[in-house]
């Protein structure tokens, strides 16, 4: 990154003009904005969990709407 140091006799205006025009040149500033909303990605173990979990709710809701035991409303939110 860019250093900034005040000379003397600068102005803090000048001084602060100057950091930001270095900031938005150096693009450190725009990179970092945009990775901080991302999500890590989910490794091997994670992905295989979150199937089995959505399989076995898949599997408990199906055993339910055979049953006749989901609510009608329940079951038309999922088609």
């Amino acid at each position: 990154m860019a250093d900034f140091k005040r000379k003397p006799g600068e102005s803090f205006e000048s001084f602060l003009r100057k950091f930001k025009k270095g900031l938005k040149n150096s693009k450190r500033l725009e990179k970092a904005r945009s990775i901080q909303h991302l999500k890590p990605k989910k490794n091997k173990r994670q992905l295989k969990i979150s199937a089995l979990t959505s399989m076995k709710l898949s599997k408990e809701k199906q055993f339910l709407r055979k049953t006749g035991k989901l609510p009608e409303d329940q079951m038309n939110n999922n088609r």
